[in-house]
């Protein structure tokens, strides 16, 4: 296999957009996914509808799926991961295991797609009993729900009569070290709020939140929506624990624009958990030899002009491995990044064909972009003229 190619490691949605651009743009491209299936997190926790538009996510990622499995220039590899690098930026040998045991891929640029995971909530320093009480669920476990058109309690099977959101479970808490704001979780909520209302019109829906952060047009399109449409109660408030009561939970916390305590019964707690670097994130770094940020995300060291570089020429990331990111901003950079990748392995192609330069396949050598020297031309203007033009090649 020849250095034209680009990997791609991981084949969610930002994974899937950046093979497809690859493949379209006549490269050829290696889409490594450590699942059996692709289709990334909408696939592997079941999520129900794509936020704003709640679009049935399972058809939409087989569609991008198929965009790549069909294109002759992709070669999608499941069960797949990297584990060791080598080689410069336009020839790298990427050690690869499989099913089949070991394998390299020769490559001329990476993209790394590799996700995110959902913080894991039994960490939350408040006592939400996600572990204890079964009615307390995340934002995935009511998606799985939602695909399949039944929101019950766990406990007994039984639809719930009041329902809560609590907003910023696992981010912008400086007690876990997650002091960053995971952008869709808000959003996420709200569209399941009106999905649970629009499944169970006589169930109340709460949404206990500090601030609401509605991403771009998510103002209009959800939250708007859920609260004068769907009837869903936004309350601004910080809940502390979570405790059984009878058959139900009673939510503590404070409503902060009153100042008071406040004290609620509910059947079912949503915690909207935020996102954190997948192991596949941080694994990929790790083999890469890319700089991760103080978060364990992989480091946009050229943001924000440049937001898909990586600490590594030739290696590019792209969608949630960068930080939390919705899915419009994941296929974006995804599409940038594989143009990236792809003027990388042309650029190498280019300097191969007219004799490799000092500094690796694509990259300029020493004295590249500057000006030739002035010649009989430059002599014929004179020593003030010299002296100008030189001063101009040292700025």
């Amino acid at each position: 296999m020849a250095f034209d190619t680009v990997v791609v490691i991981g084949g969610g949605p930002g994974g899937l957009r950046a093979a497809r651009g690859i493949a379209e743009l006549g490269s050829p491209v290696v889409l490594l996914e450590q699942d059996e299936r692709l289709g990334g997190t909408p696939i592997r926790e079941n999520y129900a509808g794509l936020t704003p538009h709640a679009t049935p996510a399972e058809p939409l990622m087989n569609e991008m799926a198929e965009a790549v499995t069909s294109n002759p220039n992709a070669d999608v590899r499941l069960g797949t991961r990297p584990t060791a690098l080598s080689g410069e930026p336009g020839a790298f040998t990427l050690t690869v295991a499989g099913p089949d045991g070991e394998s390299q891929v020769e490559c001329g640029a990476i993209v790394v797609a590799t996700g995110f995971q959902h913080f894991d909530p039994g960490r939350e320093t408040q006592m939400y009993g996600y572990y204890e009480f079964d009615d307390v669920i995340a934002l995935q476990d009511l998606e799985a729900m939602l695909k399949v058109h039944e929101v019950v309690r766990p406990s007994n099977g039984e639809p719930p009569k009041q329902i809560c959101f609590v907003q910023c479970v696992g981010s912008r808490d400086r007690h876990i070290g997650n002091e960053y704001c995971s952008k869709v979780c808000c959003g996420v909520a709200s569209k399941e709020a009106i999905e649970v209302r629009q499944m169970l019109p006589d169930c109340k829906v709460f949404i206990f939140y500090i601030d609401m952060r509605m991403y771009g047009y998510w103002e209009n399109e959800i939250y708007w929506t859920a609260q004068e449409k769907h009837h869903v109660q936004y309350v601004k408030g910080v809940i502390t624990e979570v405790l059984p009561k009878g058959d139900g939970l009673i939510v503590r916390g404070e409503d902060t624009t009153m100042g008071r305590p406040m004290e609620l019964p509910m059947d079912m707690v949503v915690l909207s958990v935020g996102m954190e670097p997948s192991a596949g994130t941080r694994d990929a770094a790790r083999v890469l030899g890319i700089r991760p940020n103080r978060f364990g995300f992989v480091d946009a060291v050229k943001a924000p002009l440049d937001p898909v570089a990586t600490s590594k020429e030739g290696i590019y990331a792209c969608g949630a491995a960068l930080g939390p990111a919705d899915l419009e901003d994941t296929v974006s950079s995804a599409a940038n990044a594989a143009m990236h990748a792809v003027g990388v392995v042309r650029g190498q192609s280019r300097a191969g064909a007219g004799g490799r330069q000092p500094g690796g396949p694509g990259v300029p050598g020493p004295g590249a972009g500057r000006r030739p020297a002035r010649g009989a031309r430059g002599d014929r203007r004179g020593g003030r003229a010299q002296v100008a033009a030189d001063a101009g090649d040292r700025r």
